[in-house]
């Protein structure tokens, strides 16, 4: 138990309760200088705390079209125009793309 962790205000790091509650003989930077871009992060100084920042990825987001929502929407809408006849290839009998308004 005199070994447990204290969060105190000065950035001391480890301490030991054994001892004076003086000033910390040693001071740890590391600490520090995380609860200072926190607290710059909080008081909105700087955009985000870098702390906070999940590691990047080297791995390609795999993508799976029969799973996406918004593929398949698409795929059905082209699949219902198809079938309808809406989607016309371009010729000399039909040079201009189809429209929704009436003729």
């Amino acid at each position: 138990m005199a070994d447990e962790h204290l969060h105190t205000e000065a950035a001391e790091g480890h301490r030991d309760r054994r001892f004076h509650g003086g000033t910390p003989a040693h001071i740890d930077d590391d600490e520090l200088a995380r609860r200072t871009a926190t607290e710059r992060a909080d008081a909105g100084l700087t955009d985000y705390d870098p702390a906070d920042v999940p590691a990047a990825t080297d791995d390609p987001v795999p993508f799976d079209a029969e799973a996406d929502t918004d593929e398949q929407d698409i795929e059905s809408v082209t699949a219902r125009q198809e079938a309808e006849g809406e989607n016309i290839p371009l010729s000399k009998d039909n040079p201009f793309p189809p429209t929704r308004y009436a003729e």
